[in-house]
């Protein structure tokens, strides 16, 4: 009796240990009013971007007739870091407005 007894308790312990873990994290109680959630829309001024790009391509362009060939590079690396996030907006957007991308 004792051992039939010691076996339901180990295995009712597993079994809400199982469905403990199981219960996704959505499924908690919801946070505060304040509390940041998961899901933020991220926009993009492509234009801004484009408009910093731009500048930072003269910039580069100004220090390089300088004869500052380091701030010129550092420049031209910021501005490609722009255009890699820049092209990145511009295929998530695309992706979104897809039904189903792929």
């Amino acid at each position: 009796m004792t051992k039939r007894l010691s076996a339901l308790a180990v295995s009712a312990a597993v079994a809400g240990g199982f469905l403990f873990a199981s219960v996704p994290a959505h499924a908690a109680a919801p946070a505060g009013p304040g509390a940041v959630t998961a899901k933020a829309t991220v926009t993009c001024n492509k234009n801004q971007m484009r408009q910093q790009i731009a500048a930072l391509k003269d910039k580069a362009a100004r220090l390089k007739q300088l004869g500052e060939t380091a701030a010129a590079r550092k420049a031209l690396s910021e501005a490609a870091a722009l255009q890699k996030k820049l092209d990145a907006c511009i295929k998530a957007d695309e992706d979104a407005s897809k039904p189903f991308p792929g």
